[in-house]
């Protein structure tokens, strides 16, 4: 696995059919975990050899909203996943919804959004799928 191919892996990442392709991806790479920050778009990456790497800044930041709302962030995933919202908006609307950070546990298969007091505030399923 090479820094590279993370960063090719992390900006496809558009809709969320793009994200199931991605944790795909990365799984193939032998990552384990990433944890994803809203304020800069910044992917920090883990394996089971202890190796992390951290992609650079996707977008100018975003100021995370105080007090956090799980309602509001289910709406914004329900939109992603029905592909009424590409990965920015995502971004946007995670931080208007008080998200600091979500992390993708590729083992367990789920995503796991907490905010700034880190709290959990949502946990999804993440879908798997065959691109054969």
């Amino acid at each position: 696995m090479t820094e590279h191919q993370l960063y090719t892996a992390h900006h496809t990442l558009k809709t969320f059919a793009g994200f199931l392709r991605y944790t795909e991806e990365i799984k193939e790479l032998g990552i384990t975990r990433c944890e994803f920050i809203v304020n800069d778009g910044t992917m920090v990456y883990y394996d089971t050899q202890g190796f992390r790497a951290r992609s650079g800044d996707m977008y100018q930041p975003l100021m995370i909203a105080d007090p956090s709302s799980a309602a509001k962030l289910e709406r914004a995933v329900f939109l992603h996943m029905a592909g009424q919202l590409d990965f920015p908006a995502l971004c946007r609307l995670a931080a208007g919804a008080g998200v600091e950070n979500w992390v993708i546990d590729i083992n367990r298969m789920l995503c796991i959004y907490y905010d700034q007091a880190g709290a959990k505030m949502l946990t999804e399923p993440i879908m798997q799928f065959s691109y054969a």
